[in-house]
């Protein structure tokens, strides 16, 4: 059985502008590093591999790996986003964070369910920030028959 998520790890392209975005504006504090100098077939590499500390216990990962080609693109919400949980009252505080120190912040959506921020890491990557509604279990739950019914409508033919 799955038990939840141990971490979930993207490249990054600069360890240093990282750790400030995650640590210093989000304060999601430095859990661990690993540089990499081998890999397991034997290959010499040069990889620093970064852990951020979520109050479940859970991380978000960066590998910084400058000999190894990679495409950063500015994606859109859609495309791919990380929807971190926070309180209602600490999505103020961050919506208000993000303006008053520069950084591209959007919002506040109202999703119904929940409402929403957005912020882009130093990476391209966008950030949301959300903090459950009222209703929020009514609209998300294990095996909800309307999801189902959505989904089943959204791929038949």
């Amino acid at each position: 059985m799955i038990k939840g998520m141990h971490h979930n790890a993207y490249r990054c392209r600069n360890s240093h502008d990282t750790r400030a975005f995650y640590e210093d504006f989000l304060g999601l504090p430095l859990a661990g590093a690993l540089e990499i100098k081998q890999t397991i077939t034997g290959r010499e590499t040069s990889v620093l591999h970064s852990f951020y500390e979520m109050g479940d216990g859970s991380y978000i990962a960066f590998f910084e790996a400058p000999d190894r080609d990679f495409e950063f693109k500015k994606h859109h919400d859609f495309d791919l986003h990380l929807a971190l949980e926070v309180s209602p009252e600490h999505l103020l505080k961050m919506f208000e964070k993000g303006k008053k120190e520069g950084i591209e912040t959007r919002g506040i959506s109202d999703h119904g369910f929940i409402d929403s921020i957005y912020f882009r890491d130093p990476n391209g990557y966008v950030i949301e920030l959300t903090a459950r509604k009222d209703g929020h279990d009514t609209m998300l739950f294990a095996n909800n028959p309307e999801a189902r019914q959505i989904l089943d409508n959204w791929t038949s033919p």
